[in-house]
């Protein structure tokens, strides 16, 4: 089976459509492949906050200490993700996923076996260097092997693995660290990703070898307006969630009046709104990519003003936390599927960068958080930094339409 290319417009007859929907049938298996190497991919960037306690007082380490195996590995998707998309670029995609799957195997032994924090703190760092680009040039293979009119559905189905891990995996991983020693988390992560990559051998299709890539060209790629606007808007939704959801915990806890025991169904709420989100997000961006990125902004934004008020009351908070996952979700095929339209000629590099501007999001949100508390607002004023970053990527994506309308397209080059 070979990467298939579909073009643009709508199909003719009954026979083509026939045709179209059969091969999306037979895509289904290698993007689930995808979907299984992304959701081992969110189990360990996410798991590993439950179990800090308990790799803290096995390595003889502090708590905040241990904490930078968090941002250790946020930093290395940052960075790691484009170097390695530039490093493999010559490399057919499906070669390219299973020498990043390898590295994630790989760092999942060491991390296990690690004896001390240094070489923990390595590991995880070894690790992220896969998560970008394997999210990044899985998701070109994605919309590569589907009908035109298919394609953010198929990258919401790849990342529904991610927002599966935060239902699913971080909880089990969570359990088992307890249960077992945190050593057996990295052990069972790693499991998944030889699964993976066992899956991903004998089911995705092979794209051919890559040209060698043109890295100044690339750049200049990436210097386009609406590129740098698709990435500003990925580190906007990132930030909105983050500056809130980091501090989630006692938010809950201490203004809406929950026990630590119930937390986790909230965060399960939170995780399965996010699932649903992701996959009718995918379908509706199908249609109209900016349409879905501003509804979504839109909604993320009166999200946080009603939390303002529900976080008050107990079931009220719950309800709010299913819808927030949803919006926040909503929008990740659609963002993905616009930055790979605006970066054709380096669709590589370009994909692999929104996911650093993901993580740029993920470790900006806190900190803007950490400064509303430092000013002395309350958790429960968080919701208000969360308003005004999605605030911000509504007038971002207005911007970015307006911009596509009046020259035209999405590929203008950036103006010297």
């Amino acid at each position: 089976m070979s990467a298939t290319h579909f073009p643009d417009g709508d199909v003719g007859g009954s026979e083509d459509k026939t045709a179209i929907l059969s091969v999306a049938r037979m895509a289904f298996l290698p993007i689930l492949t995808l979907t299984l190497a992304a959701f081992a991919i969110g189990t360990t960037e996410f798991a590993i906050q439950g179990l800090l306690p308990d790799i803290a007082s096995d390595l003889a380490t502090s708590i905040p200490l241990t904490g930078l195996l968090v941002s250790g590995y946020a930093f290395g998707v940052a960075i790691g993700g484009p170097v390695m998309a530039l490093a493999l670029g010559r490399a057919g995609r499906k070669t390219a996923l299973l020498a990043l799957l390898a590295i994630f195997v790989a760092g999942h032994g060491v991390a296990a076996l690690a004896p001390n924090y240094p070489l923990l703190l390595v590991a995880r760092v070894f690790t992220s260097l896969c998560h970008g680009a394997f999210m990044g040039i899985g998701s070109l293979v994605a919309v590569t092997i589907v009908p035109q009119n298919r394609r953010a559905s198929a990258v919401a189905l790849m990342w529904a693995g991610i927002a599966s891990a935060n239902v699913l995996g971080v909880p089990a991983g969570t359990i088992l660290g307890h249960a077992l020693g945190w050593r057996s988390t990295f052990w069972a992560i790693g499991g998944l990703g030889i699964a993976a990559f066992v899956a991903i051998t004998l089911w995705l299709p092979r794209s051919g070898q890559g040209e060698r890539p043109n890295i100044v060209a690339e750049i200049k790629v990436l210097a386009r307006p609406q590129v740098i606007l698709a990435m500003i808007l990925s580190a906007c939704v990132c930030a909105a969630t983050f500056s809130v959801f980091t501090y989630i915990a006692p938010l809950l806890i201490e203004v809406t009046g929950i026990s630590a025991s119930v937390l986790p169904v909230y965060l399960l709420l939170f995780g399965v709104g996010g699932v649903i989100g992701m996959q009718i997000g995918g379908r509706i961006g199908d249609r109209g990519v900016m349409a879905v990125i501003i509804g979504s902004f839109t909604a993320d934004m009166v999200v946080f003003l009603v939390l303002l008020i529900t976080v008050h009351s107990v079931w009220l908070a719950s309800v709010t936390m299913f819808l927030w996952g949803f919006s926040f979700y909503f929008m990740a095929a659609p963002l993905q599927l616009r930055i790979v339209d605006a970066a054709r000629g380096a669709p590589n590099l370009a994909s692999t960068v929104i996911q650093s501007t993901f993580n740029l999001g993920i470790a900006l949100g806190p900190v803007i958080g950490a400064l509303i508390l430092a000013v002395g607002a309350g958790y429960a004023m968080l919701p208000i930094a969360g308003a005004l970053l999605s605030m911000l990527g509504v007038l971002g994506a207005l911007w970015s339409r307006a911009m596509e309308r009046r020259t035209g397209g999405l590929l203008q080059e950036a103006i010297p």
